[in-house]
């Protein structure tokens, strides 16, 4: 059946032209439920012909309404929840109103043990409404959710199940009982399932009803119009908050002060006004007379000192102390207050209960309101309600804020679920990839699909030089220079003599794009884990291990597809011409960095392959010295290895990693690689080319290290923050005789004061904000390490890649990227 509804409409030219939309109707849509014989099932009915039962329901279906996905979405994410119905009314409102929790629906769909069968409402005869005149679209909706309610009911009369109308809007649960219809709010129906009692925890928590709801804590946020307003006249700052690591009281914000970009200070409960870590907020400048003019304060945290609302010794004298400080009058730092939030960065938090919030005597399975702490210190305690508050205490949980009103001191929230036992290092683990938002599941069928069909037993073939316009580098004596006990190894390099006295370089990078083409679910599933991630024992891997450590690892003695960037260089290091290609090598060794330096100190080591490294070796060190001169920053950054049990895989040992000659060595080609690649994809694809820059730092962010380090001198030393060459000059007089680390030291705090290096598009910024602050550099890519960071692999696919001897054209696609220093 077709319906069309046909209507005029003026376009931004200014002509009028008509529209006409149909809708098809269909009477062949199933109900899927394996109890029915009345409806033809293409597939598998999904509905379950045994469903659960509850307490005060039999055997049922469940149809819930969108608020129940809006507001209860971790309950009906729970195992215990389904024999779901969920309609495309639903489905499409969902769509509307929150993306992310539209996604998280559409893999419940997917999930084949969850048992969530999607009903196109909308297309089904019988279920489809047209709107009333005067009713709104929520009415609608409500309505025709109470009609496919309806029409399951009658559908499946006479079977031994019951269609059950999930919601918590009282109106709409009496229009349903009116029409004869099972309705029940979300509380009653979990308070039926008596054999997993802890759903009730996870229920959101209701608005919260205090005795003291009437005292105002903290001030109304104002409206989105109203912050936009204020953005626009530039009374409001936008900005994300950045809450303290030592003080949970004070936060930073980076913002325009007078034309010029400052960081802001946000001191105090209140004036952080219910804003959380990573919130988009919207502020307003105190007056100056009310600016920041005291050292910040380091809060001494301790979990069992807090009471009812979470605060503790330090939190209530915060304001105290601050007054009684010794404060210099004159100027001060810009401060501001949060008068409204742009967009919330809530999640699912990982922690634990507070022990002197639990008041309930051991055994006791009566709800009681306590504390839950993250473990990101940063998370004000949130206020959750729990009948098992005992069993909790030494779990580590997951918790998710519901609202926070003004009345209130803390945020509310709910139980999530449990990760497992405090102390446990499985748990702990889990832990840290939550919070740090790391997807660590194993790879899915879906995803393994798209590997190749041979397995182990792919090879490189005549057909990838004939077909694919490669170029063979076989014969080049082509090595590798990892850490120790790399596997997934994404660069090699070479030199060669030429006739004309020059030499030819070569940086190879792992053809990963040959493997994961674009579209992709590996593709889509590398763009969403975005970097492998190394842990203590494990690592967390970008993509499958047989393209990550096999196919795509340029290893030794195997034929491996990679990318090429070829330059010609004298015998100084001068580049006389740069080619980049598609090729395939055959690398003659994997080195470690220490194995390549014993190769470099070794004079009886003559062979082809040790002598290339001496003199790519060479160059490394005319590449350094001419950054440095240019005023590249060499900053510190301490890295440690572990060492760890054999059997249980414990640590037992940590030391600081040596680095050598062929750290360096590597790391200047790879440099030199990128900045290459940069330039050429810019000068093809001017406005659409995906860079990454690393801003000046303002001259405020160095301001405490400053008077810190003049404290420490006596006034002797200083840092000149001019630009990166004086900058990198004055941290080279940074010394104290008396103390080998200070130095080391100066060093790691400047890199405290660094800005964050962004991936961007190059239309999108003037062409002098392209420099890459650090690495005193006017321009700068990602080209390198595809096999673990996908932004080097989108320097050779999205959108659009063009690759001959002669040329490579990358245009970026707009996908955003986790920053880093560099």
């Amino acid at each position: 059946m077709l319906r069309s509804k046909s209507f005029v409409k003026r376009t931004r030219k200014g002509n009028v032209v008509k529209v006409v939309k149909e809708h098809y109707l269909r009477d062949d849509i199933p109900c899927s439920s394996q109890l029915c014989s009345a409806c033809t099932h293409h597939q598998r009915p999904v509905l379950s012909d045994i469903p659960r039962s509850t307490s005060s329901l039999p055997s049922h279906y469940l149809i819930p309404d969108t608020n129940v996905f809006m507001n209860q979405l971790d309950l009906m994410e729970h195992n215990t929840i389904k024999d779901v119905i969920v309609l495309q009314t639903v489905r499409e409102e969902l769509k509307h109103l929150s993306l992310p929790i539209y996604n998280r629906l559409n893999t419940m769909l997917a999930d084949t043990n969850k048992r969530f069968y999607l009903f196109a409402n909308e297309h089904c005869r019988e279920t489809f409404i047209e709107k009333l005149k005067d009713e709104s679209p929520n009415d609608r909706n409500d309505r025709a959710i109470r009609v496919a309610v309806k029409w399951y009911s009658d559908h499946l009369k006479g079977q031994p199940v019951r269609t059950v109308l999930l919601s918590d809007d009282r109106a709409n649960r009496e229009k349903a009982s009116a029409l004869g219809l099972k309705a029940v709010s979300v509380k009653d129906y979990v308070e039926g399932i008596k054999d997993v009692p802890e759903l009730l925890d996870i229920v959101v928590a209701p608005k919260d009803n205090d005795a003291n709801k009437n005292e105002i804590i903290y001030e109304e946020h104002l409206s989105p119009a109203q912050i936009q307003s204020g953005i626009k006249k530039g009374s409001l700052i936008q900005s994300t908050l950045n809450i303290s690591q030592h003080n949970v009281l004070e936060a930073t914000v980076t913002g325009p002060v007078d034309g010029e970009v400052r960081t802001i200070y946000i001191q105090g409960r209140q004036h952080l006004n219910r804003s959380i870590q990573g919130d988009v907020v919207a502020l307003q400048l105190l007056p100056p007379a009310q600016w920041k003019r005291s050292a910040s304060l380091a809060m001494e945290d301790n979990s069992d000192d807090e009471d009812e609302n979470g605060l503790q010794q330090g939190d209530r004298s915060f304001e105290q102390i601050k007054n009684e400080m010794d404060v210099d009058q004159s100027g001060g730092e810009p401060t501001a207050k949060v008068v409204g939030i742009v967009r919330k960065k809530w999640r699912p938090y990982c922690g634990f209960i507070v022990k002197k919030s639990v008041h309930s005597k051991p055994g006791s399975n009566s709800a009681e309101n306590v504390l839950f702490r993250a473990m990101d210190r940063r998370i004000p305690p949130i206020k959750m309600r729990t009948s098992q508050a005992h069993t909790l205490l030494s779990q580590r949980v997951v918790v998710s804020i519901d609202s926070w009103p003004t009345h209130s001191m803390l945020p509310m929230g709910h139980f999530v679920k449990t990760l497992g036992s405090s102390g446990d290092r499985e748990t702990e683990t889990e832990v840290l990839l939550l919070e740090h938002d790391v997807p660590y599941q194993e790879f899915s069928k879906r995803i393994l699909a798209d590997l190749p069909k041979e397995g182990e037993d792919w090879v490189v073939t005549d057909q990838h030089v004939k077909h694919e316009n490669r170029m063979d580098l076989r014969h080049l004596n082509v090595c590798s220079i990892d850490p120790p006990g790399c596997t997934d190894i994404d660069d090699a390099l070479h030199v060669k003599a030429l006739d004309n006295g020059n030499y030819q370089v070569g940086v190879h990078i792992a053809d990963v794009t040959y493997f994961v083409k674009l579209g992709q679910a590996m593709d889509q599933e590398a763009a969403s884990r975005g970097t492998t991630v190394y842990l203590v024992d494990k690592r967390i891997d970008m993509l499958p291990s047989l393209l990550g450590t096999n196919l795509c690892s340029l290893r030794s003695n195997v034929d491996r597809l990679a990318f090429s960037c070829l330059w010609e260089m004298t015998e100084d290091g001068e580049i006389v011409n740069v080619d980049f290609t598609k090729s395939i090598i055959r690398s003659k060794h994997s080195f470690t960095y220490e194995e390549a330096q014993n190769r470099i100190d070794d004079s009886r080591m003559q062979d082809d392959v040790t002598q290339g490294i001496r003199m790519l070796n060479k160059f490394a060190k005319k590449f350094r010295a001419a950054r440095l001169a240019r005023g590249a920053l060499t900053l510190s950054s301490p890295e440690v290895r572990f060492h760890l049990e054999n059997e249980s895989q414990d640590p037992v040992d940590v030391e600081m990693k040596e680095l050598k000659e062929t750290n360096a060595l590597v790391e200047e080609f790879m440099l030199l690689a990128n900045i290459a690649v940069a330039e050429r994809i810019y000068s093809k694809f001017q406005s659409s080319a995906m860079l990454r820059r690393h801003p000046t730092p303002p001259a405020s962010n160095f301001e405490q290290l400053r008077k810190s380090l003049a404290d420490a001198s006596g006034g002797t030393l200083d840092l000149d923050v001019q630009s990166s060459k004086s900058l990198a000059d004055s941290l080279d007089k940074a010394v104290l005789k008396d103390d080998p680390y200070f130095n080391n030291l100066v060093r790691i705090m400047t890199t405290r004061c660094m800005m964050q290096a962004q991936y961007f598009c190059s239309g999108t910024e003037a062409e002098a904000d392209f420099r890459h602050y650090g690495l005193a550099s006017p321009i700068y890519t990602h080209f390198t390490s595809p096999i673990r960071r996908y932004a080097g692999k989108k320097k050779k696919e999205k959108g659009q890649v063009t690759m001959t001897t002669d040329s490579l054209c990358i245009r970026c696609g707009g996908t955003s990227f986790t920053s880093s220093l560099y």
